[in-house]
């Protein structure tokens, strides 16, 4: 089992920037990617960013160059850092891991961004 605890959402204003943490435990070797996705109102969830375990990412096409996916693997933890923010990245974003075929997910947080 691999548990997963996000914090950093809120409120910020257009062009603004958050930082979200995501800090996972339990079973957390052979860990073989981790991710950001996001879930607006009435809307399907779809990915952000990931990463895989050699450290190669990819994003959405509606964040790059916005958005950049890091982690630390002392404190098993992934980042998004989100620059630049557009009302339309408003949404729940939660953390993802997948594990030998697995994925768990995070609680989810809110990132909304409105003037």
């Amino acid at each position: 089992q691999v548990q997963l605890v996000e914090s950093g959402g809120g409120l910020v204003q257009p062009g603004g920037s958050l930082r979200l943490s995501c800090a996972a435990s339990g079973s957390i070797f052979r860990i073989d990617v981790m991710g950001w996705y996001r879930q607006a109102p009435g809307q399907q969830r779809e990915l952000v960013a990931r990463i895989f375990s050699g450290g190669s990412t990819n994003y959405a096409d509606a964040v790059k160059g916005r958005f950049t996916i890091s982690r630390d693997n002392a404190k098993n933890t992934v980042y998004l850092q989100m620059d630049s923010l557009k009302p339309e990245d408003t949404a729940v974003y939660y953390c993802n891991a997948e594990r030998i075929g697995r994925a768990y997910w995070g609680q989810g947080t809110q990132v909304t961004v409105s003037s």
